[in-house]
């Protein structure tokens, strides 16, 4: 079950890129969609298929609404209380600089 995780989360990651989603770390690919896999693998390696994947399946539903509906709460807050971005003069400064006073890998810098 592991191992198959592992192969659709490695999988999974191009799938982001294609559709412009922004994962630098992978979150989405190890949580979602190896977290779907592993749901779904208690019904499908736990002896009674036909009885539990449609508690499963209800699970990762409901599992997505409550965070969908949370995430935009809490996204929607922050956007209107303290903004999601810097602004664009930071942004081309780099936030190394802006957060902490230098650079953190000056061997990237591109000017």
């Amino acid at each position: 079950i592991g191992a198959i995780g592992g192969v659709l989360c490695s999988a999974a990651i191009p799938l982001w890129d294609k559709f412009k989603i922004d994962d630098v770390v992978g979150a989405l690919s190890v949580h979602l969609v190896a977290g779907i896999w592993g749901t779904l693998a208690v019904a499908i390696f736990g002896g009674d298929f036909a009885n539990q994947i449609l508690p499963q399946v209800v699970g990762i539903v409901a599992t997505g609404i409550f965070v969908c509906i949370t995430s935009a709460a809490v996204w929607l807050t922050l956007k209107y209380t303290m903004g999601l971005r810097f602004d664009e003069r930071e942004e081309r400064q780099g936030l190394d600089r802006i957060e902490v006073g230098m650079e953190a890998y000056p061997e990237f810098d591109a000017r």
